[in-house]
């Protein structure tokens, strides 16, 4: 099995995918990731469409701004997770928001999308996160229903190629102790 450390600085952004099917049970594996991502309170605030229609992925890039170097992505993976969020659940309490900063489901999502991108690296897949796009507009292709956002759609495949790792910032230049 692999180190985590050595899967969470491999995983990459892939925008391009070879011709290549994904094998049910790896896209059961990383779903699998998403159900057990942590959430506010266990409120599991996501649902994920897998998108495999090549007319839908089609429509999905339409939604995309013109120059995103995702968009040639959603066509030409194999598969597209369109991730969504539930509304008011995560981060409320009898109806009301408990945190200053309100509905908290971006947050969960977040956590549900890393934990997808690192489940489709450990099985060799890449990934690249999309939340540059018309969000009405995906969720009126994605039939979402009222209640839910769509936040991002991550397209899924074998990478055709490998990036290099960006320049991060030194531990040091992050942390900081007691205080600010």
């Amino acid at each position: 099995m692999a180190d985590l450390m050595e899967i969470i600085k491999g995983r990459r952004s892939i925008r391009r995918y070879e011709e290549r099917e994904i094998p049910e049970h790896a896209l059961n594996k990383i779903l699998e990731a998403v159900r057990w991502a942590p959430s506010w309170a266990n409120t599991q605030c996501w649902e994920a469409i897998v998108v495999e229609d090549s007319v839908i992925k089609q429509k999905l890039q339409e939604t995309l701004s013109a120059g995103n170097p995702s968009t040639k992505a959603i066509g030409e993976a194999p598969a597209v997770i369109a991730l969504c969020g539930m509304l008011q659940s995560s981060g409320y309490k009898k109806g009301q928001a408990t945190t200053k900063l309100g509905d908290w489901f971006m947050f969960d999502i977040g956590i549900a999308t890393q934990n997808l991108c690192l489940a489709a690296h450990h099985l060799n897949l890449g990934t690249v996160i999309v939340g540059l796009f018309d969000h009405n507009k995906a969720k009126e292709i994605l039939d979402v229903p009222d209640g839910y956002e769509v936040v991002t759609l991550i397209p899924v495949g074998y990478p055709a190629r490998e990036g290099e790792a960006p320049a991060r910032r030194e531990i040091e230049e992050f942390v900081h102790h007691d205080t600010f």
